[in-house]
Order: structure tokens, then C-alpha cells, then sequence
């Protein structure tokens, strides 16, 4: 195994990596933005409003896009694991 497959290998994994927690990362932030606008418009200091929303949001996009996150990792573990015997011998 060469540097080459070794950064391939590194590269496609970082990026499974990005595609799989970028729709709960982008969702959580999306709702912390808007939570800390109604704070910021309310002047509500409330440290625990901002956990919730995020909580249920996380929620929801784990449930809904869960099973593609899944089948996503599967892919990937299922490339990694048949490219070991090419990698060793």
C-alpha cells in the first residue's frame, strides 16, 4: 500500500464523513440561529431554550434521514473492508 491509496483512503473517508453529519450539523444550526434571533428579539436569557429545539430538531432529521445516513456508511465500511485484500497483497 502506497502513500497515494493511503491519502485515497483518507480522503474518501473524510468526505463519507462530512456528507453523513453535514444534514444533522446544518439542521442544529439552522435552529440555533433562529433560537438566538427570538432571544436576541425577546430578551429572553433563558440558557436552556436554546437545547430543546435543538434536541427535536436533531431528532427528527436523524429519523428522517437516518436510513440514507445508514446505507451511507454501509457503502463505505462494505469499499473499505473489499479493498483490503487488494491493499495487503
Amino acid at each position: 500500500m502506497d502513500a497515494q491509496q493511503v491519502l485515497s483512503a483518507g480522503q474518501q473517508g473524510l468526505w463519507t464523513l462530512l456528507l453523513v453529519a453535514a444534514p444533522v450539523l446544518l439542521t442544529v444550526l439552522t435552529v440555533g440561529l433562529v433560537v438566538s434571533v427570538f432571544q436576541a428579539a425577546t430578551q429572553i436569557n433563558e440558557a436552556t431554550l436554546s437545547f430543546v429545539p435543538k434536541i427535536v430538531a436533531a431528532a427528527a432529521v436523524l429519523a428522517i434521514m437516518g436510513p440514507w445516513m445508514l446505507s451511507t456508511l454501509v457503502d463505505y465500511l462494505t469499499t473499505v473492508l473489499q479493498g483490503i485484500p487488494s491493499a495487503v497483497g
